[in-house]
């Protein structure tokens, strides 16, 4: 019978708690900013971890990731002391711009309906086929 999950699936989602706890917490570093873990991805062998960090000043973005990258021996060493495991991952922090383009998509959104509804206001008429008149 096959397990739920996979070890590494519960490994990611142990590092992810714990990556947000520690980052929110014990980084004191102030570009940083204003961030969120909003992802981890751990190799099947668990040497090496993807850390989706999603930035809420998308102007600040690559200071913000540089600054994770420059703690990240410090992020590992913290977290080989949280958890159990032998060897603790390598962490590669990327940007999770996801926030940004559903933002960006809700705003071409809202111009295009504005557009559509400048003309002229939709009706019941308009709904129906041009074959009844």
């Amino acid at each position: 019978m096959p397990r739920e999950f996979q070890r590494s699936e519960r490994v990611a989602g142990q590092l992810r708690r714990d990556l947000a706890k520690l980052i929110q917490q014990e980084i004191k570093d102030p570009q940083v900013g204003f961030v969120s873990v909003s992802d981890v991805e751990v190799t099947r062998d668990l040497a090496h971890a993807k850390v989706f960090v999603t930035v809420y000043q998308p102007d600040k973005a690559k200071e913000s990731l540089q600054a994770l990258r420059r703690a990240a021996s410090f992020l590992r060493t913290r977290l080989g002391q949280e958890l159990r495991l032998r060897h603790v991952p390598e962490l590669h922090f990327i940007h999770d711009d996801s926030v940004e383009q559903g933002s960006r998509i809700d705003d071409l959104i809202s111009k295009a309906l504005k557009a559509d509804t400048d003309g002229h206001e939709p009706t019941l008429a308009d709904a129906e086929s041009p074959d009844k008149e």
